[in-house]
């Protein structure tokens, strides 16, 4: 054989060992956590019934903590109103006007807050308060059905990204980020009407700071 037919052997070869190392882009599993892992949010109703007498003046202790405890998450997190429903009877208005109070004191707006009464037939004789919010949640993490050794292939496990999707689920303050952002709120009108004053004279525009305020951390030229 001579020198000629060894090169061709030997190209052949090469092509032959770099197509058996060749992946099948259909087939590769890609490492990204949210995508093989999405998080899904959701909408869901919480709800707080508490005891309450009309005509008590006020929850106790312990029912007063959970109350307020609530209406902060709603603060934080709630989407809508605010609603509370009394028992219908002779108190109902008495209750529903303490509650309404409550709710204001603790900077709930009264425009988000709804109020109505209910049969204690089917609602019982608790005060119920509840509101809508948004719910994040990730996929099962437990699939173990692939050899963790058996890694030749050299591609992601299954569950590889699952517990930190878990985990941002878990800690976002509010579910609602995550399904885009925040539209902004009204702008300030009296400070929009001084600074297009102070433009059309002519003057600076800027707030005045004082040396506190200069940045400068020390007073050597």
């Amino acid at each position: 054989m001579n020198t000629k037919h060894l090169l061709r052997l030997g190209a052949l070869a090469a092509v032959l060992l770099a197509g058996s190392c060749a992946n099948d882009p259909a087939t590769t599993r890609f490492a990204d956590g949210a995508a093989n892992h999405p998080i899904t949010v959701s909408p869901s109703y919480k709800t707080l019934s508490l005891p309450f007498v009309a005509g008590s003046g006020s929850l106790n202790g312990e029912n007063e903590a959970k109350f307020e405890a609530f209406v902060q998450d709603f603060r934080s997190r709630g989407n809508g109103a605010i609603s509370v429903s009394a028992p219908a009877g002779p108190g109902a208005a008495d209750t529903i006007r303490y509650f309404g109070e409550k709710l204001a004191s603790l900077g709930v707006a009264r425009t988000s807050i709804m109020v109505g009464t209910h049969d204690i037939a089917n609602g019982g004789s608790n005060v119920t308060v509840g509101y809508l919010a948004y719910t994040a949640r990730a996929g099962n993490c437990r699939d173990w059905s692939e050899d963790a050794a058996d890694t030749w292939t050299n591609e992601p496990m299954p569950d590889f990204g699952c517990s930190v999707q878990h985990n941002i689920a878990a800690m976002v303050a509010d579910p609602r980020d995550l399904l885009g952002p925040r539209p902004m709120g009204p702008g300030d009108a009296t400070r929009r009407a001084t600074i297009m004053n102070k433009y059309e004279k002519g003057e600076p525009t800027s707030a005045t700071k004082t040396s506190d305020q200069s940045g400068n951390v020390s007073q050597v030229q």
